[in-house]
């Protein structure tokens, strides 16, 4: 999962080292400069969230003096909730952009050291792993548009919209999808991260509780930052609706955030379930 953020945050610094800013969505800089910048922002959304489900990990196989790193790791990450630390306007970084990155340091060192204490043992099969695979195979050909637009180039205008030059509702004529980084792709990440993240089987229940509904939550919100993304650029664009899903990104007390919540506790039901069951199993065996 590390591995799939890390060439994320490459492509980004590529991209918008290479494009003009004026071409990229809501940035000014340029040059290595402007990707540096664009990639710490990234670290503090959606990556420093993602960074809280890895210290709940990471606690649970550690023990009670991990969380000495853990909670100040997770207070720096969550400062990405303050408002105003990531502006959708303005995604240029500014200096309080590097508190939840030095909290993602944080997770990351932790995660090494939870991986030393384990062998590198990989988690066990899972009773759900196919339907991870299922998910996970699905949203990454759906995203492929946001692939190419990351990497700064237009897919033909085949399966998916990319480059064809539509007119929104503000009567501004732009690209189906712009070139850089969506937040539709971050909720692809997050959907295969939490997918990833799923997998262990955690040994201490209250600390189990926790991380399922975070993964839950984390599952739910990307889901439908995936899906409104989408549904704006390739069925709405091409005119079979005029009806466009409002954007998830911020909370509220919304219809849209009605649905996450919803999704996010029959995820994190499902994962409850799975547990006893393979809890269940292992003691058979």
């Amino acid at each position: 999962m590390w591995l799939l953020w890390a060439a994320v945050l490459l492509l980004i610094i590529a991209t918008y080292s290479r494009i003009d800013p004026t071409g990229l969505y809501n940035v000014s800089r340029g040059g290595v400069a402007g990707g540096l910048s664009r990639a710490l922002v990234e670290l503090n959304f959606p990556i420093a969230f993602v960074a809280l489900a890895v210290l709940l990990l990471s606690v649970d196989v550690l023990g009670g003096w991990a969380s000495f790193v853990a909670i100040p790791s997770g207070l720096l990450c969550l400062v990405t909730a303050y408002p105003g630390v990531v502006d959708q306007g303005d995604l240029d970084a500014r200096p309080i952009n590097a508190l939840p990155a030095l909290g993602v340091f944080g997770a990351v060192v932790l995660h090494g050291l939870a991986l030393h204490r384990s062998g590198g043992d990989r988690a066990p099969a899972r009773a759900g792993d196919r339907w991870r695979s299922v998910v996970a195979a699905a949203v990454a050909v759906l995203a492929l548009p946001y692939v190419a637009a990351g990497a700064g180039v237009y897919l033909p205008d085949v399966v998916f919209l990319t480059g064809r030059r539509i007119t929104d509702a503000e009567g501004l004529v732009h690209a189906a999808v712009h070139h850089g980084h969506h937040h539709g792709f971050d909720g692809a990440l997050l959907m295969i991260s939490a997918l990833v993240l799923s997998r262990p089987l955690l040994r201490r229940p209250l600390l189990a509780a926790v991380t399922g509904g975070f993964l839950g939550l984390m599952f739910a919100y990307g889901t439908l930052l995936f899906v409104q993304d989408s549904w704006n650029e390739q069925i709405v664009a091409r005119g079979w609706t005029s009806w466009s899903i409002p954007s998830p990104i911020l909370p509220g007390l919304r219809p849209v955030w009605l649905v996450i919540v919803v999704l996010a506790v029959a995820t994190a039901v499902a994962l409850r379930i799975e547990a006893r069951h393979d809890r269940h199993r292992r003691v058979g065996r």
